[in-house]
């Protein structure tokens, strides 16, 4: 395998591959800003599965595979025959999932045991979104089988919108895009749209993780694409990704999200909610202009 490391840089090369295997799930929650739900399109094949695997071996500086959605233990015999190709392949591999196929222990541990000893991370959702904390037990449940087959295990959860100040340990703020741009954002006070100078969560000119979907779209972040994997090698759309150059990046780099208002002209209101508030509302706006870029429909709600 040959590393290939980002043009005109010495930082860390791309080294997590995360895989959107499916764009539906179980729940349609309200933070979700990847738009997923029951009646959501788009799944990867075994075959397309194992061209992005491949495509992550040639490109050398990949560590992690993650499968996650949607839902990825919806597609389970595609997620199960992933998880063991990918660590067979010397990657690390991790799965993201709500633990709704956690009935109970027994059920839990029949869906964990063929993949026990290939799972390095299993991240399960547990908030008041997915049900958990004073709801659904499937989470623990999954926590435990887990456990049991000595799997790394943690969970993930969100905080509600309101939460103000310092959020409780293990919680992350909700990022007012895809879903929650529509159904949360009023939820919190405004803040003038000339503050949203950076983006705060990405690394847009060195990334050390993408996103890749069904359709082969590679996000930097979800919903800005920088080239499609089932087009073109991975390592060439890498070599070529210029971040200045790039329509949305570019943008987002000189002066984050109130850059793109400017730069594009575009209709505004006088506060958002977050920096991903008004960097999603101006994206959807622009999608007629740069269809390749803003895809696919999934992920700003056309689908």
């Amino acid at each position: 395998m040959v590393a290939v490391s980002s043009p005109g840089n010495s930082s860390p090369p791309l080294s997590g591959l995360h895989l959107l295997l499916t764009y539906q799930c179980t729940f349609e929650c309200d933070h979700c800003f990847v738009w997923s739900g029951p009646f959501q399109t788009g799944t990867m094949t075994l075959d397309t599965v194992d061209h992005i695997l491949a495509e992550a071996e040639r490109l050398g500086t990949i560590e992690w595979i993650y499968f996650e959605g949607g839902e990825a233990f919806l597609y389970y015999a595609i997620l199960r025959s992933g998880v063991l190709r990918a660590k067979a392949q010397g990657f690390k591999a991790g799965i993201v999932t709500n633990a709704y196929w956690a009935n109970s222990e027994d059920d839990a541990l029949e869906w964990l045991q063929p993949m026990a000893g290939s799972i390095d991370d299993l991240s399960i959702s547990s908030d008041s979104y997915h049900g958990g904390i004073d709801g659904d037990s499937n989470p623990e449940i999954a926590r435990a089988a887990a456990r049991q087959l000595d799997i790394p295990v943690d969970f993930i959860s969100v905080a509600e919108p309101e939460t103000t100040g310092t959020l409780p340990p293990g919680e992350s703020p909700v990022l007012f895009r895809g879903r929650a741009a529509e159904l949360l954002a009023s939820k919190v006070p405004p803040t003038p749209w000339q503050q949203f100078t950076t983006c705060p969560w990405e690394d847009l000119r060195n990334p050390q993780r993408v996103h890749v979907d069904p359709f082969g779209h590679l996000h930097i972040c979800q919903g800005i694409s920088i080239g499609n994997l089932l087009e073109r090698p991975l390592a060439e759309i890498l070599a070529d990704f210029r971040p200045d150059e790039h329509p949305i990046v570019g943008p987002l780099l000189d002066g984050g999200p109130a850059e793109i208002v400017r730069r594009y002209e575009l209709a505004h209101e006088d506060g958002y909610a977050d920096h991903c508030h008004l960097c999603y509302l101006s994206r959807r706006s622009l999608r007629s202009r740069f269809p390749d870029v803003l895809a696919p429909d999934q992920m700003y709600g056309r689908a």
